[in-house]
């Protein structure tokens, strides 16, 4: 097989059933403790850790020399006892005396200041001195353990960006006028259009001229800031396939994966274009504590990565009880930790994974909870984590089975970055928020999501959401309203569409590229102040956002009822094609929302996968011979869901009660079921 045939070749996960493990450091710890660890990590159901992450400075003493003697002696133990090693190149934390030799190599921040060493991801990702050395490391890797029997994948790095996103030395500044001479062909008049340099005196006669969006005395060009933002992700996303291709050589059959962190706190990287360079798609998922409602994030995620995946994926890393990051750390209630990993798994992880095995006694990360806590096994934590490897145990059949939704709401990087520049008409406006406000309902609903990206392949869909997409270019926009013309129902959040990939107005009116497809024609916005709202003609309110919307064609189907637009549309709908499309002109209250996104995907004939209470979450996966249907209750009520006649519900390995025509399963308070319902 060529290199080229061998890379687009997915390698599979070689561990049975779902994978279940978490971080594994032994280099904290005397070798006398190892023997438990492996102990604990049978008795616990642990099939796979990860391995090596942050060992290099213990890997290679010195630059050039190496001691695999402990390493070896981890993967043989962990051979001996049946658990498989997911092998990681150690390259997120480079030793002390690499930044000796390459002080070069140390990271500048916007404030032009160059940060020292001594944590993890403090390099400049395009330093040649870094390249150099992770790629060494990499490689002697490779070549060492291709074929050692507990090696079944590699780990490239560790969240890639979570430190070291954007670096504005001198050094990055030349990687990014390489970047853009290849972007623009070369022809710095291209840039100099798309950038708009025209306007306050930016024009540049020379590549050299350009340097990183360093702060300057008034708002920097945008679009030169979001060819940072993309350029930043790409020299990211260069040392991650520079590595996997040295893996690659060292062994050939070997799947790869690093680990995403598409969670609420992290924007760096554009994993659209990250997924398909990996033969597994990898999550790490973190709780936000003051989220009331966390397991609306777990899903969101979930489906985010899914769709990334084009199928199932990994949880990587997520905790079993408090983190150590987050002002107030908040452990975990009695459920939780379950509730979260089974979401997880419904939402397509074929494994589950926590940072860490044995909690730390020293170091950055000591009050981070772990698999093994430091109370030992005499403790909440650790039981948890024994029955949720008898789960896991539990759903081996559900492992490749699939998403089914008929939902797609449209997710683009670039669009998150662009409208959050500054000099909006709003700066109030967040990217994540706009879309978990319309995702929320869905979830509530029990209607399956999938996400996508503008030029995606929309055939499968039947509703398509674009709640916050203010940039987009004219091949997403046409196959957006494309989709509504050939029979779709499309509905778009107010903002979007406003922009085209090079962050130029697009001009004529508001709402831009899909001006046509709604039928509406806006002239001026009104953004709302802070605390400020308006009355709807449904009875509902809305804030942050109206805008003066004439009619061009479309329908009024909600107007505002005060405020300077007093008796202008709020929300349109407009017959384009075959289908439909509408305009949500504002941001209406929660319940205002909720209720109209129910009429849309109503009309557009979406059903939710099971009809269940409102606090308990239903999700669907499809196997090639049985739907595997995850009753999650999140509520203080036992509820009893409707199931086919024949369903086996898996954690209890029960046959449930029928009358041969109807059945239902009892999932009570904070509990899980999971029901296998054969087709």
């Amino acid at each position: 097989m060529n290199r080229d045939a061998n890379r687009e070749a997915k390698r599979e996960l070689n561990v049975p059933g779902i994978a279940y493990g978490g971080d594994y450091n032994p280099e904290q710890w005397p070798e006398e403790v190892w023997a438990e660890d492996v102990r604990l990590m049978r008795e616990a159901g642990v099939n796979m850790v990860s391995v090596n992450i942050f060992a290099w400075a213990l890997l290679e003493p010195r630059e050039g020399e190496y001691d695999f003697s402990r390493l070896d002696k981890i993967l043989a133990l962990l051979h001996e006892n049946g658990i498989a090693a997911d092998l990681a190149t150690p390259t997120a934390a480079p030793p002390a005396w690499f930044f000796v030799k390459h002080p070069e190599a140390l990271p500048v921040d916007k404030d032009g200041r160059t940060l020292s060493y001594g944590s993890r991801q403090t390099f400049c990702p395009s330093s040649p001195a870094y390249r150099e050395a992770a790629l060494r490391i990499a490689r002697v890797l490779g070549e060492r353990y291709a074929d050692h029997p507990a090696v079944v994948m590699w780990h490239i790095h560790n969240e890639y960006g979570c430190h070291n996103g954007e670096c504005y030395c001198d050094t990055s500044a030349a990687a990014f006028r390489v970047w853009l001479r290849e972007k623009y062909d070369d022809d710095l008049a291209a840039l100099n259009h798309a950038w708009g340099t025209t306007f306050w005196s930016q024009w540049y006669y020379d590549w050299d001229e350009i340097i990183p969006p360093r702060p300057t005395g008034a708002v920097p060009n945008p679009t030169h800031q979001l060819d940072w933002r993309r350029f930043c992700s790409d020299a990211l996303l260069s040392l991650c396939k520079a590595e996997r291709e040295v893996l690659l050589e060292a062994s050939p059959s070997t799947p790869a994966t690093t680990n995403f962190m598409v969670m609420y706190n992290f924007d760096k990287l554009d994993y659209w274009r990250w997924a398909p360079e990996l033969d597994i798609v990898s999550n790490d998922h973190y709780l936000q504590s003051t989220d009331p409602e966390s397991e609306i994030d777990i899903a969101l995620s979930g489906d985010l990565v899914r769709s990334l995946a084009g199928g199932p994926w990994l949880l990587m890393e997520h905790s079993t009880g408090a983190v150590n990051w987050q002002p107030v750390n908040r452990a975990k209630t009695v459920g939780e930790m379950r509730r979260n990993a089974l979401s997880h798994v419904a939402r397509g992880a074929d494994g589950i994974a926590y940072f860490q095995w044995r909690a730390a006694k020293a170091g950055a990360e000591q009050w981070h909870s772990a698999m093994l806590p430091h109370a030992g096994t005499d403790s909440q934590i650790w039981r948890d984590v024994v029955r949720l490897g008898a789960d896991l145990r539990s759903l081996a059949e559900v492992r490749g089975s699939e998403g089914v939704a008929e939902v797609a709401i449209v997710w683009d990087w670039s669009a998150w970055w662009a409208v959050e520049l500054p000099s909006q008409p709003s700066e109030k406006l967040r990217f994540q928020d706009l879309v978990r406000a319309w995702y929320e309902p869905l979830w509530r609903s029990g209607v399956a999501v999938d996400f996508v990206r503008p030029d995606a392949d929309l055939s499968a869909y039947k509703l398509v959401l674009a709640p916050s997409l203010y940039l987009v270019d004219d091949a997403g926009a046409a196959n957006l309203t494309g989709f509504a013309e050939a029979g779709g129902t499309l509905a778009v959040g107010f903002h979007s569409g406003a922009v085209d990939e090079n962050c130029h107005v697009r001009l004529g009116g508001y709402p831009g590229a899909f001006r046509e497809a709604l039928g509406v024609r806006t002239d001026e916005l009104f953004p709302l102040l802070p605390g400020e709202s308006v009355g709807l003609s449904d009875g509902g309110t809305a804030e942050l956002w109206s805008e003066r919307v004439a009619l061009a064609g479309a329908e009024a189907v909600t107007s505002y009822t005060s405020g300077p637009l007093t008796g202008v549309p709020a929300v349109t709908r407009h017959a384009h094609g075959t289908g439909t499309a509408w305009y949500l002109a504002t941001r209406p209250d929660p319940a205002t929302l909720a209720s109209l996104l129910h009429r849309i995907r109503a009309e557009a004939g979406v059903e939710p996968v099971r009809s269940t209470p409102d606090d308990v979450e239903a999700v669907l996966r499809r196997g090639p011979d049985a739907d595997y249907l995850f009753l999650i209750n999140h509520g203080d009520s036992p509820a009893e869901i409707e199931v086919a006649p024949d369903a086996v519900e898996l954690l209890t390995a029960k046959a449930i009660a029928t009358d041969g025509t109807s059945a239902t399963v009892l999932v009570t308070p904070g509990e899980v079921a999971v029901v296998r319902e054969p087709r």
